[in-house]
């Protein structure tokens, strides 16, 4: 007989205090994971030979999930860069999209095909553009932000970075005209300890990179991004006092990065076995998971359910994607010349 009795949990309720219902709790578990299970299979497609490269999000789902479910995902901006699977699933893109994309087919509503993986463009979801370069979205968030403070318009961009890309200096540029503007724009370094090899006790003099907000007229402050709640809180104080017209901020979230920085990199030249390891003891995932089963929020029914669901649905998205048409050789030259 299955004993139907929910066990009373000690377990704080901290998504109830933050405004989050079970479900929604539950949504963030799933998008999480959903990021993590899409991730493992581009790499074993491109350890395979069927897609070139990988840029993973391994490590960084919290944070990137966390601080999507925190802004209004029907009029706020994103402007993700190359590793945030999770942002662009919570904004709408699909597992079918992204699949596209990493093959390159001409069905890839970021580039048809053209960009390597993690150039995330979609208009229709507000998801902007991004370019090789690291750091160049940041201005371009800060644009954004300035046009829509012009046009009084009610929304927020939030702009996602590496540690390494805020010692460029776009960063710094597009911080001193939103502090000076105050303009209504989050910027969110997702600080994962490398800057591909370099760690980062060896990129910045100060102790936190949201130490650098005072000198430029915002808030900044440095969460756990191996904590979705917690960085959900950062993110929608960021947004509310963006909403108020007291100007941007900066959230800095300190995860690691449990992959190489891509599939062409061997990160044992720079990082022992032991040290990873170490850091996956504290993966989003397995913390998030054991969170919610101790409030009786996930079940083992229900993460079963999940597992067989994403599951599913990257398995037909891996099918499709891979058997869809390249683009057409005659569209090589559309939207690079004038015509």
């Amino acid at each position: 007989m299955v004993n139907l009795v929910r066990r009373v949990s000690v377990t704080e309720n901290r998504h109830e205090a933050l405004g989050l219902s079970d479900d929604q709790a539950l949504d963030i578990y799933r998008t999480m994971l959903l990021a993590r299970r899409i991730d493992e299979r581009l790499w074993l497609l491109n350890r395979s030979g069927k897609i070139p490269f990988v840029i993973s999000c391994q490590g960084q789902e919290a944070a990137q999930v966390g601080a999507a479910f925190a802004l209004d995902r029907d009029k706020d901006y994103v402007l993700p860069y190359y590793r945030d699977l999770g942002v662009v699933l919570a904004f709408g893109m699909t597992p079918l999209e992204l699949m596209l994309s990493n093959f390159a087919k001409a069905e890839d509503p970021n580039s048809g095909g053209r960009q390597m993986p993690g150039h995330f463009g979609q208009k229709k979801n507000r998801i902007v553009t991004g370019s090789s370069p690291v750091t160049t979205q940041v201005p371009h968030a800060v644009g954004i932000a300035l046009a829509g403070k012009m046009e009084k318009k009610d929304f927020v961009s939030l702009v996602t970075f590496g540690e390494g890309s805020s010692n460029q200096g776009d960063f710094h540029e597009g911080a001193n005209f939103a502090g000076v503007q105050k303009l209504p724009v989050i910027f969110m370094v997702e600080n994962n300890q490398y800057a591909i090899s370099m760690p980062a006790s060896k990129q910045l003099a100060c102790e936190k990179v949201s130490d650098r907000a005072i000198g430029y007229g915002m808030p900044g402050i440095t969460v756990d991004g191996n904590d979705p709640l917690a960085v959900y809180q950062a993110v929608k104080e960021a947004a509310d006092r963006a909403r108020r017209g007291e100007g941007p901020s900066l959230v800095e979230t300190i995860s690691y990065r449990l992959t190489p920085h891509s599939s062409d990199d061997d990160d044992r030249s720079y990082r022992s076995k032991e040290e990873v390891e170490t850091a996956k003891q504290k993966d989003s995932i397995k913390s998030f998971s054991t969170y919610l089963r101790e409030l009786g929020v996930l079940t083992e029914e229900i993460e079963d359910k999940l597992d067989q669901e994403i599951r599913k649905i990257i398995d037909d998205a891996t099918d499709y994607a891979e058997k869809a048409a390249y683009a057409d050789p005659d569209t090589l030259f559309k939207h690079v010349y004038a015509e």
